[in-house]
């Protein structure tokens, strides 16, 4: 493979075959590469487009399908809810970059679909399924950088900071961006192998093997190297074509499964030994300890996100009960009767995005606000849960 640099941004792929792809790496919120993109497009006039975009984006993208085909009881019910508040919040993070730079995220992808229909030119989805992306993210990270993850998508979210065109431009710098990227594997390796190394190689893939001979393949610039550095090995067969190991979605940790069951079991234990050791009574008090320690702090959580009074009430009353159960957490109990008592409105739907943005969004918007409940009371009730250990071990032992 012989590799002809065209421009910072810009270079082409030469095969032995003959076969020849030019690379355009974009920064997804730039005027700049939706400039460049239909100028290269124009020029070389390909037999092909390939563009970093599954089919079920375009299709949000292209018929006005966004939040709007929510439901947020089944989700809450999958126990997805923070899943999709990662990824409501890194979708809004784009949208404020873009309206920044008056552009939507993605924008150049979008013109290079828009060519391909005008021009009749062949059009190819080389990127995996959003979905798919989220799901393995999600499912492979640990407890703590899952924390991480929404922590650092939250705070980018309500952050102030104005980004100039300047610095979105050099966004597009291969050595601005492999420090950025060296930066997540430090703080999050996890997230950082699923969103770029995996997908490196899953668009690599996907755009080697498009069919046509001049193949133009419209891509984010953090995926340029790892697509370069993918194609030569897929032309000299060091590595397969495969993909279909990084499209599954890995089933939920067995590990995470066995702590949540341990810690039923050990909180049982306590109280029960409670009973055996002291007798009815001092079992029962702590027992009530335990209860009134896990509602109240719950209580507190729904009470502090302003949910209905009927939310805090039932969540009060069912969280002791969710956390004996490793499959039924008290965010989800909280969650959904919130979604029940103040039902999504159409213009929460409609502005789930801008929403986010601002933090009397997250109180304004019913679809937020009840996300909102589900985390608040899910981080209080584990809360409750750890503290009640040494709390009931000290009882226990002044006890016997």
């Amino acid at each position: 493979m012989t590799i002809e640099k065209i421009s910072d941004t810009m270079q082409r792929l030469i095969f032995a075959d003959g076969k020849e792809i030019t690379l355009i790496g974009t920064a997804h919120v730039s005027q700049d590469s939706v400039e460049e993109v239909a100028k290269a497009i124009e020029e070389i006039n390909p037999d092909r487009i390939c563009v970093e975009l599954d089919e079920g984006r375009y299709r949000s993208k292209t018929e006005s399908q966004g939040w709007e085909n929510l439901n947020i009881k089944t989700i809450l019910k999958e126990n997805k809810g923070f899943l999709l508040l990662a990824n409501m919040a890194l979708s809004s993070y784009q949208k404020k970059l873009g309206d920044q730079m008056g552009v939507s995220p993605g924008d150049e992808i979008l013109r290079a679909a828009e060519l391909a229909t005008e021009k009749n030119i062949p059009l190819s989805f080389c990127d995996r399924e959003i979905q798919v992306t989220f799901k393995r993210a999600w499912r492979l990270s640990n407890g703590w950088n899952k924390i991480k993850l929404i922590s650092t998508l939250l705070t980018a979210v309500f952050s102030n900071e104005e980004i100039s065109s300047e610095e979105i431009e050099k966004l597009k710098e291969t050595n601005v961006l492999q420090s950025m990227l060296d930066e997540m594997a430090q703080e999050l390796p996890t997230v950082k192998k699923v969103l770029i190394d995996e997908r490196d190689q899953y668009l690599a893939s996907k755009i080697y093997e498009a069919p046509g001979q001049r193949v133009v393949a419209v891509v984010g610039a953090g995926h340029a190297p790892g697509l370069v550095a993918h194609m030569e090995k897929l032309e000299q067969q060091i590595i397969s074509s495969d993909v279909s190991a990084i499209t599954a979605v890995p089933p939920a940790s067995k590990a995470g499964k066995v702590f949540s069951w341990a810690i039923v079991i050990a909180l049982l234990g306590i109280i029960a030994l409670g009973f055996v050791r002291s007798g009815w009574d001092q079992g029962l008090g702590m027992f009530l300890y335990w209860f009134g320690l896990n509602a109240s702090l719950t209580g507190l959580a729904a009470l502090l996100s302003l949910a209905h009074p009927v939310t805090i009430i039932l969540s009060m009353l069912a969280a002791p009960v969710t956390a004996l159960s490793p499959t039924l957490g008290v965010g989800m109990v909280a969650g959904l009767i919130e979604a029940t008592m103040r039902k999504p409105r159409v213009k929460d739907f409609e502005h789930v995005s801008e929403d986010i943005l601002s933090f009397k969004g997250w109180f304004r918007n019913r679809i937020i606000h009840a996300l909102l409940i589900f985390m608040t009371t899910s981080i209080f009730a584990s809360i409750g849960t750890f503290i009640a250990f040494p709390l009931l071990i000290s009882k226990l032992s002044g006890a016997a």
